[in-house]
């Protein structure tokens, strides 16, 4: 690959770099899932701070001497990237590359058995490829839920949920405050987790 500055991480491809790989000039075989992930090794090692881009010969400000590195440069910022991953094998695959997990709504379903189920046992497959890694600090795990405490008329009349529905992406949780308790606390996942992230709707009362 080239290493021209964005073109390093390969979503187009003007002419004169025809030869840099990205989605529209993939080899035979390359899903967009391969894509994403080799793009993402790549993205993971610009984070370590080392130079990688050629300078523009005729800057508008000067540029340092030698290759240039991703800028604004974080600290750390490599230990704070997270990745969304649907499946077990990819949630692995994160593991070994040392990425914070984040398991949202939707799954690939793979055993038949319950979202909440599912992704718990992905946690778990996670956390133990994370060990097997040798990663000396600990990983953070999200899941995402749509919670909504139902106190009055108005809220069932908005978030209500029709028991003749069935969600595809994982269950919304619509129910009374004490009810919400006990059924949050039979969700695997959030007790695998470490961060729960909330999806909320809003309304304005008159």
């Amino acid at each position: 690959m080239k290493k021209i500055g964005f073109l390093s991480f390969g979503h187009w491809t003007p002419e004169p770099y025809s030869d840099v790989r990205t989605a529209s000039n993939a080899p035979d075989g390359e899903t967009a899932a391969d894509i994403a992930r080799r793009h993402a090794e790549v993205f993971l090692e610009r984070l370590k701070g080392e130079g990688f881009a050629e300078p523009n010969p005729r800057p508008i400000f000067p540029n340092p001497p030698g290759l240039l590195r991703l800028e604004p440069y974080s600290e750390g910022l490599r230990e704070r990237i997270w990745w969304g991953s649907s499946s077990n094998a990819t949630s692995k695959w994160a593991a070994r590359l040392g990425m914070n997990l984040q398991s949202s709504t939707l799954k690939d379903d793979e055993t038949g058995e319950p979202l909440h189920v599912q992704q718990r046992k992905q946690i778990d497959a996670y956390r133990e490829a994370w060990k097997a890694a040798g990663h000396r600090r600990e990983p953070r795990v999200s899941v995402s839920r749509s919670i909504f405490a139902l106190v009055d008329d108005r809220d069932r009349a908005y978030f209500g949920l029709d028991a003749n529905t069935r969600a595809i992406f994982g269950r919304s949780y619509a129910a009374e405050p004490d009810v919400l308790v006990k059924e949050l606390a039979d969700d695997e996942a959030i007790k695998a987790a470490d961060t729960l992230l909330l999806s909320s709707r809003e309304y304005r009362r008159s």
